[in-house]
């Protein structure tokens, strides 16, 4: 099974483990981030997502430990996304005259699903705009949240266009994970519900500390959130972060060969539908920039075979996973860099490893995941 994973591109950040404390203190601080926990622990259903070792892939990576944090379980909404933009619009009702609030946002499924769960929550008018691509299961959760859903032709990146040129024409507020000149606050608040799971992610550690962290990449929010949040725990002595994405949205990898953001034109869909974006956030990139040692770009190859290694362990001292495509993703990563010594060596990655890697999903589109299932990808 092994060869059917593999990478495509890599690319060294010298800059790791030199993240200047000043580009995480300008937009994250320790309080905002205990702020977000607080408030969001008291959220009805919240409990922390459990961390997980899976020995059987770790034995099979060649590294000691593998950590995977399982978000598949968050608020019943499958993904780690509910942290977000949920909490984003928490305190944007606050602010509301007379608590009156009109949301809008862009969306692969995940982010959208957040949004309109707590718009539905909150009693807010919601529009979500989705791009050609999005599966009918995915609209038709977000609908059920009680979202309008506006169907845009093109990508994820065009979906966004229409959503801010519909958000000005209407007056309506943006609640997205991606931000752009002159739109951050409030992609700052997702990202600072994002950090809840690093807070989590710490008590549940203790004294254990990986050497390595994998982190998914669309536009970045997750990333840049997870990276900004743990140096503020961890400092300099940060981790090796490696980044994954899909080799047909690769933003993050052609902005930082070009030290600079850059769009990718996304001509055909990865299965990973939540890191289809060819765009970097603005306010994400400086710490990416900064903070991440090596990017690795995947193709869908190996996103089934994944998928139902973590649904069928292969040693009884783990549980059976319900990991969706993105979460199939970090793990991949692993066994590529595992089957390049060269690579493996640059990452500082043998059997003394201990690697953290997030399950951002579950099973939030069924038609895919049972056709995975089945085998029929």
């Amino acid at each position: 099974m092994s060869s059917r994973f593999s990478y495509s591109q890599k690319l060294s950040n010298p800059l790791q483990n030199n993240l200047a404390s000043h580009i995480v203190g300008e937009l994250f601080s320790p309080e905002e981030c205990d702020e977000a926990h607080r408030i969001i622990s008291q959220w009805q259903g919240y409990q922390p997502t459990p961390l997980m070792s899976l020995s059987d892939i770790a034995a099979s990576a060649g590294v000691d430990q593998i950590f995977y944090k399982d978000e598949s379980g968050r608020f019943d909404l499958g993904s780690f996304k509910a942290l977000g933009g949920a909490y984003a619009i928490d305190c944007l009702m606050h602010k509301a005259p007379e608590n009156k609030l009109v949301v809008c946002t862009a969306t692969d499924g995940n982010h959208g699903r957040s949004v309109a769960w707590a718009a539905d929550f909150c009693q807010a008018e919601c529009h979500i705009f989705i791009h050609a691509k999005v599966s009918a299961a995915r609209a038709d959760a977000l609908a059920a949240l009680g979202a309008t859903i506006h169907r845009v032709e093109g990508n994820y990146d065009d979906s966004i266009v229409a959503c801010r040129e519909q958000a000005v024409k209407y007056g309506w507020q943006i609640v997205s994970d991606t931000s752009w000149p002159g739109y951050r606050d409030v992609p700052k608040l997702v990202m600072t519900g994002y950090s809840v799971m690093t807070h989590e992610l710490i008590q549940q550690l203790g004294d254990t500390k990986p050497t390595h962290i994998i982190l998914q990449a669309g536009c970045g929010a997750m990333a840049g959130a997870l990276i900004a949040s743990m140096w503020l725990h961890w400092g300099p002595s940060l981790p090796t972060v490696i980044v994954v994405e899909s080799d047909k949205s690769d933003c993050v990898y052609q902005s930082l060969k070009r030290d600079q953001i850059h769009l990718v034109n996304i001509v055909e869909e990865t299965l990973m539908a939540g890191l289809s974006c060819g765009e970097v956030s603005e306010l994400a990139w400086p710490i990416i920039r900064a903070g991440v040692s090596h990017v690795i770009t995947i193709n869908d190859e190996g996103i089934g075979p994944m998928v139902r290694w973590l649904a069928n362990p292969t040693t009884s001292d783990r549980p059976a996973i319900v990991g969706g495509e993105c979460s199939a993703s970090g793990l991949i990563a692993l066994l590529a860099i595992q089957q390049d010594p060269t690579l493996a060596d640059e990452v500082g990655m043998d059997g003394r490893s201990r690697v953290l890697v997030i399950g951002t999903e579950g099973n939030t589109d069924a038609a895919v995941y049972d056709a995975i299932m089945r085998g029929d990808i």
